[in-house]
């Protein structure tokens, strides 16, 4: 039953998204607006679910990704707002601040390792756009930062290799606090 909600979700996203950013030529303005309001009406619509843990974000970021991508935009350029849109369309629905940012910072890491995208710089764009969206809402953008790293600097982990490297690189070099949340979590 949760796997098919989840299955129906992705889908919904990504037809969602897809369709609203179609014919659109600034995608990076318009994909927080598209992907907020695809994820308020989805979740409207499946209310039968709980908007309870990482799943659910994660499957929103999954379906906008993909659905940015069909329409043959840069997904990599459409990250912070897929990621913004997603957070904020959460946490409207009830969502809470930390399952929307680790659910949509992680998924988007996992989303551009799976095609091949420069990992550092989609990690920098989620960062940015779940402590974005996290403000907007009135939500604590200190603790959405440390979420949002840690969850970028966990799912790098997952993935192994030189992602690591790159994704604490980056977010060192382009996120203020990043340094010492880094350093946090390796001891």
């Amino acid at each position: 039953m949760v796997f098919s909600f989840i299955s129906r979700l992705v889908d919904g996203i990504k037809g969602g998204v897809a369709a609203g950013l179609k014919g659109v030529g600034d995608i990076g303005e318009a994909v927080v607006d598209v992907v907020k309001k695809t994820t308020v009406t989805v979740l409207k619509e499946t209310s039968e679910f709980i908007v309870e843990g990482i799943q659910v974000p994660a499957s929103i970021v999954k379906g906008a990704i993909s659905g940015v991508a069909d329409i043959g935009a840069s997904v990599v350029g459409a990250a912070k707002g897929i990621v913004k849109g997603t957070v904020q369309g959460v946490m409207e629905s009830g969502g809470k601040q930390e399952d929307a940012v680790r659910g949509a910072v992680g998924q988007t890491i996992y989303s551009a390792k799976e095609m091949g995208l420069n990992v550092g710089e989609t990690a920098v764009e989620a960062v940015k756009g779940s402590v974005g969206a996290v403000k907007q809402v009135g939500g604590d953008t200190i603790k959405a930062t440390e979420e949002a790293v840690t969850a970028a600097l966990t799912a790098a982990e997952d993935i192994g290799g030189e992602t690591i490297d790159s994704v604490k690189e980056a977010l060192a070099a382009s996120i203020e606090g990043a340094k010492d949340i880094i350093k946090a979590v390796k001891e």
